[in-house]
């Protein structure tokens, strides 16, 4: 277990980008062989909206990647920390660091985002797409990636992991972002099973329907278990059912426009019809 932290700590940048890119092709192949929507819509075009966004959100982690790397080396240096209180063997080092940076740094900060307007300003842009596919997990507004990363610090202080736990968590978190919001048929036994513990596309995906209370449910981005102790998930038998976007969003112009995403968050808001 040691040597997988040293080498996720060592890793070289292209490698990591090599594997996220990778996984993306992985599941637009699995799309096409098991999809569980005939979307009508130009795959290409789409894609490309989604990759813009993440394009634009690839310079705000150049500097918060600095700010990562020095959150670590703080806890590090000063010993601080729920890793650093107790004595404890590499694998549940691993399994609680894992753990803790995925609640704090992920789950209460999707929480909060459908919570408080100001944030779900920003997060409304990943909800607006109609065709949920697997680029649809690059889709974030710039200013959701600050909030997201300022919650990664905040997770670094609490947890205080080591680097190369901090990269495990995040390719962790890369891979889980592409095989919950990809196109495809699971088989409904496995998927229900398994999303117990972890965040299965099945599961997800019903936090894409417009419909609530689904929106406002299953916040989990790597385990699941958060919203199943926080009573925050919702399920359903028809996945066919399902209509994604927002019902306050389903005008074109509005989910696939660039320009006009981008300047949503700073837009007169627009009450859906159940109010957060």
């Amino acid at each position: 277990m040691q040597e997988i932290l040293t080498y996720f700590e060592t890793v070289p940048t292209f490698v990591r980008t090599l594997f996220l890119v990778s996984g993306v092709f992985f599941f637009l192949l699995l799309e096409m062989i098991v999809p569980l929507f005939q979307f009508d819509y130009h795959k290409g075009k789409h894609a490309a909206i989604n990759i813009t966004f993440t394009l634009i959100t690839l310079v705000v982690n150049l500097f918060g990647a600095t700010l990562i790397v020095a959150t670590v080396s703080y806890t590090q240096f000063h010993q601080i920390g729920v890793l650093h209180m107790f004595e404890m063997s590499i694998l549940l080092y691993v399994i609680i660091g894992l753990v803790l940076l995925d609640l704090i740094g992920a789950w209460l900060v999707h929480f909060l985002e459908h919570k408080v307007r100001w944030m779900w300003r920003f997060h409304i842009i990943h909800h607006t797409d109609i065709n949920v596919d697997v680029t649809s997990g690059l889709r974030h507004h710039p200013g959701e990636n600050i909030l997201r990363l300022a919650f990664t610090c905040f997770a670094v202080l609490v947890v205080g992991p080591s680097f190369g736990l901090v990269m495990l968590y995040q390719t962790a978190s890369a891979f889980f972002a592409h095989l919950t919001h990809a196109n495809i048929q699971m088989p409904k036994k496995i998927d229900e099973l398994l999303s117990y513990v972890f965040v299965t596309p099945y599961f997800h995906k019903i936090h894409h329907h417009y419909v609530q209370p689904n929106t406002d449910s299953n916040y989990g981005n790597i385990f699941s278990f958060w919203d199943h102790l926080f009573r925050t998930t919702s399920k359903e038998k028809d996945m066919t059912s399902l209509v994604y976007g927002l019902d306050t969003h389903f005008n074109e112009e509005d989910y696939s426009s660039i320009k006009s995403l981008l300047l949503i968050p700073f837009q007169t808001f627009r009450e859906p019809f159940n109010k957060r």
